[in-house]
């Protein structure tokens, strides 16, 4: 039985889904694992270094796929971890690794800024309001489940 929302919410959910193919789609063409492409993207937004939990955590990708991750770039000379405070470790560009971050994930910044730069700032501000209220309702309902 539909009520008045599901055919919203299969939008919403198809959107999202294509927003996602589009980034797998940047990853195929820069040549990387989407994983590799979004720790590459995250370190050239941090300015090349972050700690690993904030790729985790702020990427949303599993700590053992981003340690996948990190073992191929550090095999390829991109990356190299640091120790940081405690058993925090830190995820630094090697001199190989910044120019490629900036061809790949680089690449990938301009893109989204140049779409943004499309939108006014009040449509940005939106859609995150709206996004951020839409996440935070659904996580509530998700922990009745």
């Amino acid at each position: 039985m539909k009520n008045k929302y599901m055919d919203r919410i299969h939008k919403i959910n198809c959107v999202l889904t294509d927003t996602n193919a589009i980034y797998h789609q940047v990853a195929v063409k820069l040549g990387l694992s989407d994983s590799a492409m979004f720790v590459l993207y995250m370190l050239e937004y941090k300015g090349g270094s972050c700690l690993l939990n904030d790729v985790c955590k702020e990427l949303g990708i599993s700590k053992q796929t981003v340690n996948s991750t990190i073992r191929k770039l550090e095999n390829d000379d991109i990356i190299y971890l640091e120790q940081d405070k405690g058993k925090t470790k830190r995820i630094c560009l090697t001199e190989k690794g910044k120019p490629f971050a900036k061809q790949t994930g680089g690449r990938l910044l301009e893109i989204e800024c140049k779409v943004m730069a499309e939108w006014g700032d009040e449509e940005i501000e939106q859609y995150i309001r709206l996004t951020e209220k839409y996440n935070a309702l659904f996580s509530e309902q998700i922990k009745k489940l």
